[in-house]
């Protein structure tokens, strides 16, 4: 027994010391494409907010606790319409104390008025002397200036007094609120948003390396085409003003398109569309194609002879919509992977992916099946 023992213990040492073969990497099957030369239109998109042309922040003109807000954000309104109020009564106490001393000069000036006169009479008779009254004529004078300055400080805190009120200053929409009653505002401080009824522009931004091409295009009628969102009908717009710097967040530039009398609504979004020289024998490749891979832009190209994969670096040129506007890097007849670029590794075998219910599917199906072929010739026989 023990003699059939010792070599059955080495033969089982030996299969737990030898390694298992490792697992073949599985064949993917991947969606390819062949890489041909396209022409480009040549035209960038921008995605755009319809706006007034004249938008103005509302203020009260004088400090107080706000009351009342009359309107609400997109309330449509007229020129005049009253919109917010502060709390008036220390204006109107101003007001009346204004009001006050402009009464109290109109009664001096009277005094001076009436000693004037009889100053006079009495220098005229030789009483008095006339530097006498030269002093009277003075007094009056100051009590004239005094009625003046008191007229005019009533004046205006009469004015302040109506300040309370917020008005507008031209017929429009509310398109924001700044401040709620409760709260105190300093003069000047915006309260209201107003859009001003009339032109509209698209607002968009474009970026350093194009805005020349833009500008170019100031004051040039129609030469911008404008698509709103979820309508396919195009619009002409015009350039009407570039910014002359780059925003400090988004580096990009500010441009304002007149779209004219177009039915247009405030805050609407559109696609401005700009034109651009075209470009001829562009490859354009699917998103879901291109990958990064230290830190390069790169596609995976089959090799038909051995059915593997192996990176190619690209330079991208642009995007237009779910596609790649190829540079560099590649060249018309290569079979590039489509999809599923993620899951591959350099010189991985893989399969073309065969679309089920294709020419391609049923020729490689009754390859497979040769039984059944010889069957129906049988039959047909």
């Amino acid at each position: 027994m023990r003699q059939f023992a010792l070599p059955l213990l080495a033969v089982a040492l030996l299969a737990a010391c030898s390694k298992t073969p490792p697992a073949e990497e599985p064949v993917r099957s991947v969606r390819t494409l062949t890489v041909a030369g396209a022409t480009v239109n040549g035209q960038h998109e921008y995605a755009a907010e319809i706006r007034a042309r004249t938008e103005s922040r509302l203020a009260f003109r004088v400090g107080g606790k706000l009351v009342r807000r009359l309107v609400d954000s997109g309330q449509a309104v007229k020129a005049g319409q009253p919109l917010a109020q502060i709390d008036p009564q220390d204006l109107q106490l101003g007001q009346q104390a204004a009001q006050a001393a402009l009464a109290s000069a109109q009664v001096n000036l009277e005094v001076s008025e009436a000693e004037f006169k009889r100053y006079k009479e009495l220098r005229d008779q030789g009483f008095i002397s006339g530097m006498e009254l030269d002093r009277r004529e003075a007094t009056l004078k100051a009590a004239r200036a005094q009625v003046a300055q008191a007229r005019a400080q009533a004046g205006v805190q009469g004015n302040q007094a109506s300040y309370a009120v917020l008005t507008a200053d031209a017929a429009g929409v509310i398109t924001g609120v700044d401040a709620e009653p409760g709260a105190v505002v300093s003069a000047g401080t915006p309260v209201l948003r107003l859009a001003h009824d009339g032109p509209r522009d698209a607002v968009f931004s474009v970026p350093e390396d194009r805005v020349a091409a833009v500008r170019a295009l100031l004051g040039r009628k129609d030469a911008l085409h404008m698509r709103l969102w979820g309508d396919d009908k195009v619009l002409p717009a015009t350039v009407r003003e570039v910014a002359a710097a780059a925003d400090p967040v988004t580096r990009t530039f500010q441009v304002k398109a007149d779209v004219g009398s177009a039915a247009v609504r405030l805050g609407q979004t559109a696609a401005v569309l700009v034109d651009a020289p075209a470009m001829a024998n562009v490859v354009r490749l699917p998103l879901a194609a291109v990958f990064e891979l230290q830190g390069k832009s790169q596609v995976w190209l089959l090799d038909r002879s051995t059915m593997t994969v192996q990176p190619r670096a690209i330079q991208v040129a642009g995007a237009d919509g779910n596609e790649v506007v190829v540079g560099g890097g590649l060249q018309a007849g290569q079979v590039v992977v489509a999809a599923g670029v993620h899951a591959l590794t350099p010189g991985q075998k893989v399969r073309q992916y065969v679309e089920p219910g294709s020419a391609a599917a049923a020729m490689a199906a009754s390859v497979a099946l040769p039984g059944a072929a010889s069957t129906a010739r049988a039959d047909g026989r």
